[in-house]
């Protein structure tokens, strides 16, 4: 295995974009592909991580930018929220920036464009529940700690995508409500969903550097390790 990160940069709303393309130089064929979606603070060494843990199980991955390229937050920011408050308060512009960074993900040469999913943390858990809600052409999307509210304006008709929300129960940022509520939507929407939720677990539970616990953001190695496995089971069958 020959692991290769490539800068893509790619056009969208308000752009120019940059995301990470990662995949084994070794393959001789495009496999299916796995667009990794960041958290609050967009794109990172911990996201190009994951990527290739993600290329380790035999897809290619895609890190997309929902920022826009030069735009990063770090934990020490005065608001660390500002550029994800920006598309909170513009779901339409999310949509329009998930479809974008997705057709980047589509054109890459590693990518079998016929055979496509993602993944988001937190935020981007959020991100990729608006990316099916959408009728957007992915057969997969695992949401990881993510925030549920629907946008404010109708779904697709249609959602092609199944669904696998991996939540922490006392997530204080999605409370038992927000994931009935969720169910409700996804049920009504006649989307094959799941839903797994991990006990004595809150937010960001994936996220190492997640330390605080007083504000119920703490990593929880257990439900990490349990929605990985979930994660690779869901991906194994969407994209096969």
């Amino acid at each position: 295995m020959a692991i290769e990160r490539s800068v893509t940069v790619y056009d969208g709303p308000d752009g120019p974009f940059e995301g990470m393309a990662v995949a084994d130089t070794d393959w001789d064929a495009p496999r299916p592909g796995v667009m990794v979606v960041p958290n609050v603070l967009g794109t990172k060494e911990a996201d190009f991580q994951t990527a290739e843990r993600v290329v380790g199980l035999g897809y290619a991955a895609f890190v997309a930018d929902l920022y826009g390229q030069g735009n990063r937050a770090t934990r020490e920011d005065d608001d660390p929220a500002r550029f994800m408050n920006d598309l909170n308060a513009d779901r339409a512009l999310l949509r329009d920036r998930l479809h974008a960074s997705l057709a980047a993900m589509q054109a890459l040469d590693s990518v079998d464009a016929e055979r496509l999913a993602a993944i988001g943390f937190c935020f981007g858990g959020k991100s990729v529940l608006d990316l099916a809600r959408s009728g957007a052409e992915v057969r997969g999307v695992v949401s990881f700690h993510g925030i549920y509210d629907p946008p404010p304006f109708a779904n697709a008709d249609t959602i092609p995508a199944k669904i696998l929300v991996c939540h922490g129960w006392d997530d204080p940022l999605a409370p038992p409500e927000a994931v009935t509520t969720l169910a409700v939507e996804l049920t009504g929407a006649g989307v094959d969903w799941q839903i797994h939720a991990y006990g004595h677990t809150g937010h960001a539970f994936t996220d190492k550097s997640a330390k605080m616990p007083e504000r119920g953001l703490a990593y929880q190695p257990d439900a990490d390790r349990r929605s990985w496995r979930a994660m690779t089971d869901f991906l194994g069958e969407v994209l096969s």
